[in-house]
């Protein structure tokens, strides 16, 4: 296939989930500055820190009482200069009876907490551990669980050279105690949890899954909103890795999940931003699955309806409840492995984690060096630590990414940057991005893919320039095959210019492309960056474009919008642009009362009228051919449907060039009550006596207060 694509358009979309505040603008570097006629020069030099444990190769033990020129460290084979050398052990800490500030909190919460604050050098010898609970992925009881462990390790485990911290993900990431020796203020940090006032998220179902009543024989499949939860809990382990990362010594998170999945690998970029975060902060995570040792049933839990079919005795079920507990522990393994920690899972007793992080943190060397390679290319330095004397073993992580600079490059560099980001295995997450790629058949094997790519306006910072502001932003995608051949590339510089950037921190950026490509499994990789501060973020996904011949009923996907725009572009190729008006997806599948709910799909090839009797195979119907297809929509809120639209008949082919019928649909959402509903599609060719009913999930808000009323209006639905 050639690299043709077309580049559709560039929208301002409505709020999305997890709009952030907008960065803060960054002011101009200086490399020289004027001082009473003198000029100081500015040098940038980080310094690279390392903890080594040494331990006897026969008993297992600390050695202790070596010296700096004992030790000799590589980058990447090349020798460097120790510039800081120390040990540090728990057993010549000095005690620190009062609550301890490091600076991770904004401010104090009361004046009793400003007792004493402790300097970085106060920390040394110290164990520094941070207790985080995902309250959002907690049941009541796994709270209560956990709780009651922490407070057991304070009660009974906590020596004099531990410092405690706090922190927890509800509704927003909160450092309920800084660093710590004071054992009542942890203890009420701790009795601010409480499993009966709140209960954990659970999950969304997906077709595979058996979390949900099955009173129906189809289930809604919610991974957009798994994924966006996933992601949210990486973002907070990251944000927690990086405001550690000034303090030199070695930080333990004791990690308290009820589990925490990834779709694929929609999840990846956030999963690596975190580990790297954490390698960075000299953090090692200790993942603890507070569900402890749980017995998996075929048939599920009480909260499980009866299963059909023979799913429960074939083994499928089981299988199916097996592999989604393996999943929800995958991610937590991970963390651990990667950043020197170690996961528990599968126990109710969860001392032993509090144990390996005091018998992890109790001696090592810590050691620094400045790069002998001044290029700051965020390119991954391997790392090698070696000893003089081979009866020991050496225990150090293995490399670090170096620090990028994004003001200072060329634009051969900053073409390079981005496509080094979009070979690399390491994905940036600075900047948010989520994707979504649909598909409509062009002929029997080929088929268009339109991908459209969100960021909040909210991560992107504006320039003054006269009177809009400005920005630009560099996106850059390819696609590949299952034999990792590219196949398909994007490159387009997107220039904004806004009256008032404000509204824009509160909307979102969509921008959209397409591909056309043959019946196959894909790779698509797409990434952004802000050319402001030069952050990036990117998305990766494997996309699957299906053999429609081998399906009785041939439907491409359902697209939920909830903005239509003008486009007179007769060559459009895209399937989402009709009678001059274009689909702009909404990919959160988020609404608000005072909008509309527009639904687009397609029905391939339908049969003639009158076969459905006859003995004869149902053949492909001619333009001008009779056919009978219905349609309609069905909204669910749990298993009560709340509204179905008027069902509507399509009696012969309306686009010609795809042998195809298209549906449209115009809901307006003001009828339907705030809150989560499955959108139903029925779609039966009676003719051919074949039928589908796809679902998906879809979120209504409130609507905006300064919001004007949408004027009232009935469903339409038409072909």
């Amino acid at each position: 296939m050639g690299r043709s694509l077309a580049v559709l358009a560039l929208f301002l979309a409505f709020n999305f989930a997890f709009a952030q505040d907008p960065p803060p603008a960054n002011p101009p570097p200086q490399d020289a500055q004027a001082n009473n006629g003198a000029f100081t020069l500015k040098v940038n030099s980080d310094l690279v820190l390392t903890n080594v444990v040494v331990r006897d190769k026969k008993t297992g033990e600390v050695v202790k009482g070596l010296k700096q020129e004992d030790f000799t460290i590589l980058e990447n084979g090349k020798p460097q200069k120790i510039s800081t050398f120390d040990y540090e052990s728990v057993d010549q800490a000095t005690p620190l009876n009062e609550a301890t500030v490091s600076g991770m909190a904004v401010a104090a919460k009361t004046a009793a907490d400003l007792s004493v604050v402790a300097k970085t050098e106060q920390l040394r010898n110290h164990r520094l551990i941070v207790f985080f609970f995902d309250l959002t992925s907690m049941q009541p009881e796994d709270i209560d669980r956990s709780v009651e462990a922490a407070k057991n390790y304070v009660n009974k485990q906590m020596q004099a050279a531990d410092l405690v911290a706090v922190v927890s993900l509800n509704t927003n990431l909160s450092l309920d105690q800084d660093f710590t020796a004071n054992k009542p203020a942890l203890l009420h940090a701790l009795s601010a949890y409480n499993g009966s006032e709140g209960q954990g998220f659970a999950p969304g179902a997906v077709s595979t899954t058996n979390t949900v009543e099955d009173s129906t024989a189809y289930t809604p499949d919610e991974s957009e909103y798994n994924d966006i939860n996933t992601d949210r809990e990486l973002f907070a382990i990251s944000a927690i890795s990086k405001s550690l990362a000034y303090i030199g010594e070695k930080k333990s998170l004791l990690y308290f999940s009820g589990g925490i999945s990834r779709d694929g690998i929609e999840n990846q970029a956030s999963l690596r931003n975190a580990i790297n975060a954490a390698v960075r902060s000299n953090l090692s995570i200790y993942s603890v699955d507070v569900r402890g040792l749980q017995a998996i049933s075929p048939l599920g839990d009480a909260t499980t309806g009866s299963l059909r079919g023979t799913g429960a005795f074939n083994g499928s079920a089981l299988q199916n409840n097996l592999d989604a507990n393996f999943n929800s522990q995958e991610v937590m393994s991970t963390l651990s492995t990667d950043t020197g920690g170690k996961a528990f899972f599968d126990s109710n007793d969860f001392a032993p984690a509090f144990q390996r992080v005091q018998q992890d943190t109790s001696a090592y060397y810590s050691i620094g060096f400045r790069s002998a390679d001044p290029r700051r290319d965020g390119r991954y330095r391997k790392l090698q630590v070696k000893l003089n004397r081979t009866d020991v073993k050496l225990e150090y992580r293995q490399g670090y990414y170096a620090p990028a600079d994004f003001k200072h490059s060329t634009n051969e560099d900053r073409e390079r940057q981005l496509e080094e980001e979009l070979a690399s295995q390491l994905p940036s997450t600075d900047v948010a991005v989520y994707l979504q790629a649909l598909y409509f058949r062009v002929d029997d094997t080929h088929f268009f893919v339109p991908v459209s790519i969100v960021v909040p306006g909210s991560q992107i910072p504006f320039t003054k320039g006269g009177d809009r502001d400005k920005a630009t932003l560099d996106i850059i995608g390819e696609v590949k095959d299952a034999a990792g051949h590219d196949i398909g590339d994007a490159r387009q510089t997107v220039k904004l210019a806004i009256d008032q950037s404000q509204q824009v921190s509160r909307k979102n950026i969509q921008y959209s492309t397409g591909f056309t490509l043959p019946i196959g499994k894909y790779h698509l990789k797409f990434v952004v960056r802000e050319n402001e501060t030069g952050h990036m973020g990117s998305f990766e996904t494997d996309i699957n474009v299906p053999d429609l011949r081998k399906v009785p009923l041939k439907l491409s996907s359902v697209v939920l919008a909830s903005q239509r725009i003008p486009n007179t572009d007769k060559k459009a190729v895209s399937p989402l642009v009709r009678d001059g008006v274009e689909l702009v997806p909404n990919l959160p599948h988020v609404f608000r009362q005072d909008q509309h709910l527009y639904l687009l799909y397609e029905v391939y090839d339908p049969s003639k009228a009158g076969t459905a009797n006859s003995d004869a195979k149902p053949t492909k119907a001619a333009p001008g051919t009779p056919v009978h297809v219905l349609t309609s929509i069905e909204f669910l809120n749990g298993n009560t449907k709340v509204y179905e639209t008027p069902l509507v008949e399509a009696k012969d082919i309306n686009t010609p060039s795809r042998n195809a019928v298209a549906f449209q649909f115009d809901v307006p959402l003001a009828q339907l009550k705030a809150g989560l509903y499955t959108a139903q599609i029925n779609v039966i060719d009676d003719a051919g006596g074949s039928f589908t009913f796809p679902r998906t999930a879809l979120l209504i808000r409130d609507s905006q207060p300064a919001a004007v009323p949408a004027p009232p209006a009935s469903p339409t639905g038409s072909k």
